[in-house]
């Protein structure tokens, strides 16, 4: 008994020492997740069971009440939303001067919650969603009220979501009211984040919201984060203290959204927009334009090459009078040697008179 305790101690040491460094059993815990998710659907069962008979034998006087309630919100949210709309075009508009790359509207996709970690030092749940549904490693999620973290592993049909309180998990985030940027980080408290190395004398107070910055492409920016709680200063510190809460409910949301956003590099997107340009001036009928305009130099080509002979014959001409003028400078070479002898004929009739 005791030999056989110990040969399955060191076969399962192997197994989690092989799977932690080679990832050689993904493909049997893909497997086994689809076995999982039939149990995860029979043990939610019968909270949807309970949701949908509640629903169903609610009171008149509630749900007229509910209503009155919805409609009232539907107005106040729609007057806000023609705003938000003319707010909305104004930001491309000016962000089309600006020549930036940011994202204006996200594709979003509902997502599920099925499940959570039963490791209490890890802060990770199970989504509906997986591989098959076009989730990606490193996708931000988030809830009615903020971010709660991005899918750290994929599964055909389901996916683990690492939350922002994890102890492994960082994000960087920026002062809503001024900008200042810093690195919110998980403390293994659900309701707490700590921004690290915050200098002593950094414009941030108790009530201030954090969003993200998008420093880093993984997150979305100007999504909320947390809430700043509390604010200590230590003169004999360089950084202060801050704590924050996240404004995602990360213990309660049940209901999750998957962002997909833009991953292009600028250049792709430039080529995307030219090719995009370019189908449309084909569709208005502009495109003929361009190559009427083509063809044009090539009727003035001819008249240039006529009117480079013309110019050379003048340079040649000049030239032959310098060469006719070299000529008469050789008889005056040669009354040279002429005068010599006029000069030493005199010398030698001297010296026959001394």
């Amino acid at each position: 008994m005791g030999v056989r305790l110990l040969v399955l101690t060191v076969l399962s040491v192997a197994l989690m020492v092989v799977d932690a460094r080679f990832a050689l059993l993904k493909p049997v815990r893909s497997q086994m997740s689809l076995v999982l998710m039939q149990t995860y659907w029979i043990t939610d069962l019968p909270q949807r069971l309970y949701q949908g008979v509640a629903s169903q034998f609610g009171s008149r006087t509630e749900l007229i009440a509910e209503n009155e309630k919805l409609k009232t919100e539907n107005l106040l949210l729609q007057g806000r939303m023609q705003k938000l709309a003319a707010l909305t075009e104004q930001n491309v508009r000016l962000r089309e001067l600006l020549n930036s790359s940011a994202l204006v509207n996200e594709k979003v996709e509902v997502a599920e919650l099925i499940g959570m970690d039963p490791n209490p030092f890890t802060h990770r749940i199970i989504i509906n969603k997986g591989e098959r549904d076009g989730v990606v490693l490193g996708q931000p999620v988030l809830d009615a009220r903020g971010l709660m973290g991005q899918v750290v592993e994929l599964m055909p049909y389901t996916s683990r979501v690492l939350l922002l309180t994890d102890t492994t998990h960082s994000i960087p985030v920026q002062v809503n009211r001024n900008g200042l940027r810093a690195i919110a980080s998980g403390t293994g408290n659900p309701e707490r984040l700590e921004l690290r190395h915050v200098a002593d004398t950094a414009d941030i107070k108790e009530g201030d919201l954090l969003v993200s910055s998008g420093l880093g492409q993984r997150f979305p920016a100007g999504y909320p984060v947390a809430t700043v709680k509390e604010v200590i200063h230590d003169s004999g510190q360089p950084f202060a203290i801050v704590r924050a809460v996240p404004t995602a409910a990360l213990n309660r949301s049940r209901y999750l959204l998957l962002v997909f956003s833009d991953n292009r590099t600028p250049e792709e997107r430039a080529n995307d927009a030219a090719q995009a340009q370019e189908a449309e001036d084909k569709q208005n009928g502009t495109a003929p334009v361009i190559p009427a305009t083509v063809p044009k130099p090539a009727f003035v080509g001819p008249p240039a090459p006529a009117a480079v002979p013309a110019t050379a014959a003048p340079v040649a001409t000049p030239a032959k009078p310098a060469a006719h003028s070299a000529r008469p400078a050789k008889p005056a070479a040669t009354t040279a040697p002429a005068a010599r002898p006029a000069t030493t004929a005199p010398a030698t009739t001297r010296q026959r008179e001394e």
